[in-house]
């Protein structure tokens, strides 16, 4: 018998605490902890090392931000995905959280099921954003010289190497991550089982040196391997 899922909630409101966990408890998930600080989150993530935290991007004394840091650099073994969850879908709240280490980042007016699904997802190894992030952060950042997002800086140039050591299946499969297409998505498109196209997306990420299809997304938009205008050229 598997273990059920084990996470953390770090939001500063207790009614959003609360509904969370009765979310989440419902589907068999394990709520561990609870927090209302940053500084209470990151005390909670080493006591209980959960697989998720649901961690809201404003609160007293360590804002959700930094808290993610601390989680996301921990030297233990477990080191739990993060979700930013927030009201706020300011731009720099996403790009923070990604460079933070989150490995989603989702609006609190989200579905029940949504939630859920986002907590399964990325305890998986999957990252992910909610749609409308994910337009804006293609259309608004595609083109930005920041050395502190994936494939930005001085190691542009390694970044090209990097994506000229893929395969034309790995590059291939990168182009459609970068269009939003899920594991099993992948699969439909390419004739694929998802077992094979979860060893290319591991595969590419190592090559890459990035975390998460997440990075891959902003990398392959930034590096200009696709951009905004050929979207459904590439899942036509």
């Amino acid at each position: 018998m598997t273990s059920p899922l084990r996470v953390v909630i770090a939001d500063d409101q207790a009614l959003v605490r609360t509904g969370f966990a009765m979310i989440l408890g419902a589907q068999g998930i394990e709520v561990v902890a609870e927090a209302d600080t940053g500084t209470a989150a990151v005390q909670a993530v080493r006591r209980t090392l959960p697989d998720v935290v649901l961690m809201d991007v404003r609160m007293p004394e360590m804002d959700g931000l930094e808290a993610t840091r601390r989680i996301v650099a921990g030297d233990g073994e477990r080191v739990p995905r993060v979700i930013i969850l927030t009201t706020f879908d300011l731009d720099q709240y996403v790009y923070a959280a990604l460079n933070a280490g989150a490995s989603g980042f989702l609006l609190k007016d989200i579905s029940p099921e949504h939630l859920v699904a986002a907590v399964r997802t990325v305890q998986t190894g999957d990252a992910l954003l909610a749609p409308v992030i994910t337009r804006r952060l293609v259309s608004r950042f595609a083109q930005r010289d920041d050395a502190s997002l994936p494939g930005g800086g001085p190691d542009r140039a390694d970044q090209h190497r990097r994506l000229a050591s893929l395969t034309p299946r790995e590059t291939e499969v990168l182009l459609l991550i970068a269009h939003g297409l899920s594991n099993a998505e992948l699969a439909a498109h390419l004739h694929l089982s998802e077992a094979t196209v979860k060893t290319h997306v591991a595969r590419i990420l190592a090559k890459l040196q990035l975390r998460d299809r997440v990075q891959a997304v902003v990398l392959a938009y930034r590096t200009g391997l696709v951009s905004p205008t050929d979207r459904q050229a590439a899942t036509s």
